[in-house]
């Protein structure tokens, strides 16, 4: 089967139906289709199924720009937030347009047609192929058939059950029994209350070194009162705004007055353990946000902790047993459900294998223009979300660039646009910045890289993205355009 595209959008994340539902609004002229490998539109909010899954962003942000979030929860429980995709998904009449369970195998860039060539592996495992004038990446960065699971000492030993959050068993009884959590970042600390309140007889995390982690009010009480005498959008806007200020201002903290942040970050963190459990589980060797900084709830971590429901041990695994985990101090850990909460594994494309010109295509020796447009790929833009503050602000900006770029191409009589690389401002460090987080270290060889300077550099910065693209031209050294009816001229270079 061969099938007609004019934009084609992989993935029906938070990413794909952003971008869908701000084409639908600007760019009413164009038309696209996306292509979801899985059974239902959602990407992480419909994957994951461990106890008390939700955002580590406030809910005003993680929402989209256009349509306020409701609730005055500040963090969202999964199942809200794939609730809340779905009234987008309703709203925009999106649904029809997603061909789910659909696999992009290979896509290639053909220059004589200027068109995309994909292979699709639909539903009955049966192969199409689709052209498109435009591809969208929204699939995130990690590949969701795996999370990142090292190879444990004398794992197989182990004769209980063990667990990857990111394929959680359905209908799992955890009831009084004893769960050890291997790791400290979001996941862990979202698992340890939640299975402690479910009826773990106790649960322990371990961890290597500790994480910086900050309480934050589950209600927002501002939010609330405003909603009931101001209209729904203002006081939403006004609070979205309040939460944006408040985010950068902590990283900029973080930026140019470390021993400050750290300072505060801790004295908190010890008020909230009130003497019950010793500070240096809590104390990490690194500066706030050289790794990402994690939130929890109305302090409910630990207040677990305080409890003793559960325990935090920071040590290092010599091996696994029969019954749990041998540390390197000595101690043993007892467990008859281990977690291994160890992260991601990172993916660009949902590993598509590119090409162009049936050339391959490694997105690792490339950069993102406005940190949007692949450097020296013809027609083609991902969406990759901010590493410190929602993913969503990102979505919602680079998507209204890419439809002003696609109203631009239309109004000009363009069908191809390449931004040109420059090989001189290429770094080492990738558009997810300089964090020391073993995700970002893993990510070296797949994701694109930073650039020094100019539309080439990734600021991780809302408000300065927001102002840039917003007022971004498209007449500039860098963007090359042509026209339909222009004649073919060279191919695209692969090297940025």
């Amino acid at each position: 089967m061969e099938k007609n595209v004019d934009i084609l959008i992989v993935g029906a994340g938070i990413s794909g139906i952003g971008i869908a539902a701000h084409l639908s609004k600007h760019c009413p002229q164009r038309s696209f289709e996306i292509i979801e490998r899985r059974e239902s539109f959602g990407g992480t909010w419909d994957l994951f199924k461990y106890p008390g899954i939700r955002s580590d962003s406030d809910m005003s942000t993680f929402g989209f720009n256009f349509k306020p979030w409701k609730k005055a929860s500040v963090l969202a429980d999964g199942s809200s937030i794939k609730g809340y995709l779905a009234e987008v998904v309703d709203e925009y009449r999106i649904k029809p347009k997603i061909h789910f369970q659909h696999r992009v195998l290979s896509a290639n860039y053909d220059s004589s047609s200027r068109k995309w060539q994909v292979v699709i592996e639909n539903s009955k495992q049966q192969t199409e192929t689709w052209t498109a004038n435009f591809v969208l990446g929204c699939t995130g960065y990690y590949n969701y058939d795996q999370g990142f699971q090292p190879e444990f000492p004398e794992q197989a030993q182990f004769k209980g059950q063990f667990i990857h959050p990111q394929h959680w068993p359905e209908n799992l009884d955890y009831r009084g029994k004893k769960v050890l959590i291997i790791g400290s970042g979001a996941t862990a600390i979202t698992l340890v209350p939640a299975m402690a309140k479910g009826g773990a007889a106790h649960v322990t995390m371990l961890q290597r070194s500790p994480t910086y982690i900050a309480s934050i009010p589950s209600v927002d009480l501002v939010y609330d009162k405003m909603r009931k005498v101001l209209p729904e959008d203002l006081a939403y806007k006004l609070t979205r705004a309040r939460n944006i200020g408040v985010q950068r201002a902590i990283y900029a903290v973080a930026q140019k007055q470390p021993k400050l942040l750290r300072k505060f970050l801790l004295q908190s963190i010890k008020m909230q353990l009130k003497g019950k459990v010793d500070m240096k589980h809590f104390t990490p060797s690194y500066n706030p946000w050289d790794q990402r900084l994690c939130v929890v709830p109305d302090g409910d971590l630990f207040k677990i902790l305080r409890e003793g429901r559960a325990s935090v041990e920071t040590d290092q695994i010599q091996c696994f047993t029969e019954t749990g985990v041998q540390l390197k101090s000595g101690k043993h850990l007892e467990a008859d459900i281990i977690v291994s909460a160890t992260g991601l594994n990172i993916q660009i494309l949902g590993g598509i294998k590119a090409t162009i010109d049936g050339k391959p295509l490694n997105t690792s020796q490339h950069m993102l223009y406005q940190g949007i447009l692949v450097s020296d790929v013809p027609n083609m833009a991902m969406i990759i979300g901010y590493i410190n503050a929602s993913w969503t602000l990102k979505v919602d900006i680079a998507s209204e660039y890419i439809c002003r770029l696609l109203n631009h191409m239309d109004a000009q009589g363009y069908d191809q646009v390449i931004a040109e690389g420059d090989a001189t401002q290429i770094e080492q460090d990738t558009v997810m910045g300089s964090l020391s987080s073993g995700y970002i270290a893993r990510a070296a060889d797949v994701m694109p890289k930073q650039g020094k300077s100019g539309p080439w550099h990734v600021t991780n910065n809302y408000l300065a993205d927001r102002k840039a693209l917003k007022n971004a031209s498209f007449e500039d050294s860098i963007l090359k355009f042509k026209k339909k009816s222009d004649e073919l001229a060279v191919k695209p270079r692969l090297v940025s």
